[in-house]
């Protein structure tokens, strides 16, 4: 059966004429060509002047030593163009990509593509493009939700240097109109009419320059409107062969778990997979939105090593249905995802929890911190081979790899994950192709922290003089400035806004970080939305609605406060799931929003979230001594 829902579309606006590469990047900032790290990993400024370094895990580069030798990796592909991997023949036969059928209302088991019946199809559309008039550089949209179609477009754009514009809705109403308006939309893939004539009219691929734009990926902005994000093949390639380089480097600190214990958690939206751990027999199960960074180049990179991607059938309350039938290796969700995972402590399992814990923060390895505890709380307490067996059960069985993206794990979760399947953070924004710094599973004093550079970016901290943050002071603190080649190269046509990000030379992330000890990074606030309430005190809204997520009756947060009013006002969305477990568990019944009118359950709120702001009490009071008190 033939899989394809959508080919092609031309969408010409009214004589105007196709655009060249050329005309598409010439109101962009060029990415600034500097390698890998230089010689300082952390950097401070204050006023734009380069301040002392801070020494991170790894020296003062924040890289492995290999990597800052050679500046430009030599192996490897040079952009995203995955024909290559497929001409050379090692992974034509391999599964690629899996879908479901749903005949007369019942989803059937998944149906797979090899590398090779997807190269061939890549052919077919890349040469359907061009016949219907696309040119190296032309944008192309892509519309709708994960499925194969969707990859075969991607590659297709890539197999040609054209373009490709993922479209989505989720950034609120009108959103897809915006995007295909602001980045000058040429074709949309909808429909399959035309890749009859990509069959009979085959056309030479062209396969694009690393300094190519492979990509326009739109983010919420401040403004109203989505901005586009420029990513370059060079700026994913270049993601991913870091991590290659670091897990090369360290391989002995995560082998030394044994691989099916590895885990690893990331935040805000970024990726880690394991090049050393993937193989042909890995699968994914992808249902977050492709049109975000994460679950993008969770797939590139399992395509770059021959593995296999299977998409849910679109019914997100039947994921776990998916995730039965497919049983992934390698499981993405979010932290909310990650919290319900989290099997229900027993008293002697909590009383081994933290007997482990305490040897792994004096700095015994994961394996090596207690092994009497591995025996008795993962073995005898939950009847499998260990907690990870639990959490793997119901994904499936078989996972070995968890990532979280979206908002920042609690530390309570961290540590949980730490101990028991030897988690690590990392942190990144669609800006920083996913990517920005990293952290190691047995440093339990990065707990909290999201690590150290990553291979290639360089960070610095620059002051912040109106929130009391100076790279200077003690602890160091400052706005978080990236720069290195996986950086972006700017927002599509917004010079003012790409002005505004970019510094001399450096990204602004608008991050407030805290130089540690050890030489990680800990995302600490964010720039500019803080203010007084009528008493003097000093409020950061958004650090507010981080903490006020942590607590699980909470979906969603809006703190809002004014410097007329001593105190501060909140808009809460409940969580649906754990709202009716409440109910249940207190004998309401009815609908979710006949629930939510419940004063009883605003009550119940209430409680959760004092109980959380007095758990991270020590947090809040520290982050507003440090702005009352601003440095001179």
């Amino acid at each position: 059966m033939e899989i394809h829902k959508f080919a092609m579309v031309v969408l010409y606006k009214a004589n105007r004429p196709l655009p060249t590469r050329h005309s598409l990047r010439q109101s962009l900032l060029r990415l600034r060509a500097i390698g890998a790290c230089g010689d300082e990993g952390f950097l401070c400024s204050s006023g734009g002047r380069p301040g002392g370094g801070g020494r991170g895990a790894f020296g003062r580069t924040g890289v492995p030593e290999s990597s800052v030798e050679g500046r430009v990796p030599v192996a490897g592909p040079k952009c995203l163009n995955l024909l290559g991997p497929f001409q050379c023949g090692e992974a034509l036969n391999n599964k690629m990509l899996g879908w479901r059928q749903i005949v007369d209302g019942k989803v059937g088991p998944y149906l797979w593509k090899t590398y090779k019946e997807v190269y061939e199809e890549v052919l077919h559309i890349g040469s359907a493009l061009r016949k219907c008039g696309a040119e190296p550089g032309a944008r192309v949209g892509i519309y709708g939700i994960n499925c194969p179609q969707w990859v075969i477009a991607m590659e297709a754009c890539c197999a040609h240097s054209l373009i490709c514009v993922p479209l989505y809705d989720t950034l609120g109403p009108g959103a897809v109109s915006f995007i295909v308006d602001h980045a000058e939309i040429d074709f949309a893939f909808v429909q399959d009419k035309k890749v009859k004539r990509g069959k009979e009219n085959p056309a030479d691929i062209v396969p694009p320059k690393p300094q190519d734009i492979g990509t326009i990926m739109y983010t919420s902005g401040t403004s109203g409107h989505p901005k586009g994000v420029v990513l370059t093949h060079e700026n994913a390639i270049l993601t991913m062969r870091g991590v290659d380089l670091f897990m090369e480097q360290f391989e002995d600190k995560v082998f030394t778990f044994g691989l099916r214990h590895s885990m690893i958690t990331i935040t805000f939206a970024i990726l880690l997979v394991l090049n050393v751990l993937m193989t042909v027999d890995d699968v994914y199960l992808s249902f977050l939105p492709l049109a975000h960074i994460l679950d993008r180049m969770i797939e590139e990179y399992f395509f770059h090593n021959g593995a296999s991607v299977g998409y849910y059938h679109g019914d997100i309350e039947a994921l776990r249905e998916d995730l039965m039938e497919l049983k992934p290796t390698l499981f993405a969700g979010v932290m909310k995802t990650l919290e319900e995972l989290n099997p229900r402590r027993r008293k002697i399992f909590d009383m081994l929890f933290r007997h482990k814990l305490y040897w792994m923060n004096k700095g015994y390895k994961h394996r090596q911190a207690s092994p009497l505890a591995d025996l008795l709380a993962f073995r005898k307490v939950t009847g499998k081979n260990n907690v990870f067996s639990v959490v793997k059960a119901k994904l499936g069985g078989r996972v070995r790899l968890i990532i979280s993206g979206g908002a920042a794990l609690s530390t309570e979760l961290e540590e949980f994950l730490r101990v028991t399947s030897c988690a690590f953070v990392i942190q990144g924004l669609t800006e920083t192709c996913g990517l920005s710094t990293i952290s190691f599973p047995d440093e339990m004093c990065m707990l909290g922290a999201v690590g150290v550079p990553s291979v290639y970016t360089e960070l610095r901290l620059e002051e912040v003089p109106d929130m009391g943050y100076s790279p200077f002071g003690d602890p160091p603190r400052g706005e978080i400035c990236v720069r290195g080649k996986p950086i972006f190269s700017g927002y599509y046509k917004n010079p003012e806004l790409t002005k505004e990000a970019f510094k001399d030379g450096w990204f602004h992330t608008g991050d407030i970080g805290e130089l540690l000890p050890s030489g990680a990074m800990k995302i600490i606030d964010r720039k500019k939305n803080i203010f007084k309430l009528s008493q003097g005190e000093y409020i950061a809204v958004e650090y507010l609605e981080k903490i006020y997520s942590f607590t699980p009756i909470v979906e969603d947060i809006w703190v809002y406060g004014d410097s007329f009013k001593s105190k501060l006002v909140a808009v809460v969305v409940p969580n649906e799931r754990n709202t009716k477990k409440w109910a249940e568990s207190n004998g309401y019944s009815g609908s979710f929003a006949e629930l939510s009118k419940l004063p009883y359950l605003e009550d119940y709120i209430l409680l959760e979230l004092k109980s959380t702001a007095e758990k991270h009490k020590e947090d809040i009071d520290n982050l507003y001594q440090s702005m009352a008190l601003p440095q001179k």
